[in-house]
């Protein structure tokens, strides 16, 4: 079966809400793997065809490796096949190579890798570590994760070369523009094109060129996430930014001090919907109570206004 029609359903799933589910915590500060389950089918049973664990959102940098094999395994076992499972992999070649087929075997559809967080990358190094990982599990469909703005298309183009299942690009470059030209350039119909900065940002993205969007949000509420992606599917712009007026205060909470509370907003959310406890792992830290305050009034009524 040629490549391109063997990962032609993963690639279609990718064009929506790819949901970021966080990682709960028990009283002794392990993953809580019974509320993890619950939250990812909630998200699934609202009609969210794609999941990520251990995503930013599920705080992947603060899990050791074990942890995170465990979260992967929670996630397709919840998901039961009702969703693709992306699985989040990251750090040093061998251990990204090591998660990718962890998640091959464990059952998940499609991999991402995270950003290479080494302070010292090159534009061809940068290829080389993703083109290492993606061959070394052609099984399985790959999703880049690009966060850097040194990055060219050139380098898409480059990697799409030499690993024919890198299918898709998480594109959280905060700037439209450049990422229109970077999809146009890198192929528009090559890869799943993402917006990867969640709703706030999705509207403009999807304007010029993107079929999905990641969320964190989608925790909360799954309802909006699913809403704000079929009008700009539709493209029901004035429609999309009804829904972008809801959920602005929430969502701008999550980014303010550069998104130094991205994921303890969702959890204290989460855990005033009585969904899961709000601790947070360092670097995060749990909210003041009048951040908790903040919280309570951009979910009630905002998000979760009738």
């Amino acid at each position: 079966m040629p490549v391109s029609s063997r990962f032609d359903e993963r690639k279609r799933r990718l064009s929506g809400v790819v949901a970021i589910p966080v990682t709960p915590f028990d009283a002794d500060g392990a993953v809580d793997s019974e509320t993890y389950g619950r939250l990812v089918d909630r998200v699934i049973s609202t009609g969210v065809d794609v999941v990520t664990p251990n995503g930013n959102t599920g705080e992947f940098y603060a899990l050791d490796e074990a942890e995170a094999r465990h979260c992967l395994e929670v996630t397709v076992k919840a998901a039961a096949g009702r969703a693709s499972v992306v699985a989040g992999v990251g750090h040093d070649v061998r251990t990204a190579i090591r998660a990718a087929r962890h998640a091959r075997d464990a059952g998940a559809d499609l991999v991402m890798i995270h950003q290479p967080v080494h302070p010292y990358v090159a534009a061809e190094g940068w290829v080389e570590y993703h083109r290492a990982i993606a061959a070394a599990v052609p099984e399985l469909g790959f999703v880049l994760y690009v966060r850097d703005a040194r990055i060219e298309s050139e380098q898409l183009r480059a990697l799409a070369d030499a690993a024919e299942n890198v299918i898709g690009v998480k594109y959280a470059v905060p700037d439209p523009v450049r990422f229109a030209s970077m999809a146009r350039d890198a192929g528009i119909d090559r890869f799943a094109w993402i917006a990867g900065l969640a709703e706030l940002s999705a509207p403009g993205y999807f304007a010029v060129g993107a079929t999905g969007f990641t969320s964190g949000l989608v925790n909360v509420v799954p309802e909006l996430s699913l809403e704000m992606f079929r009008a700009l599917r539709d493209r029901d712009f004035t429609g999309a930014m009804t829904i972008w007026e809801r959920i602005r205060p929430f969502e701008e909470l999550r980014a303010a001090n550069g998104n130094a509370h991205n994921v303890s907003v969702v959890k204290e959310a989460l855990a005033q919907l009585g969904l899961c406890r709000a601790d947070v792992r360092p670097p995060s830290r749990a909210l003041t109570g009048a951040e908790r305050e903040r919280v309570t009034a951009a979910v009630w009524p905002g998000l979760l206004a009738r």
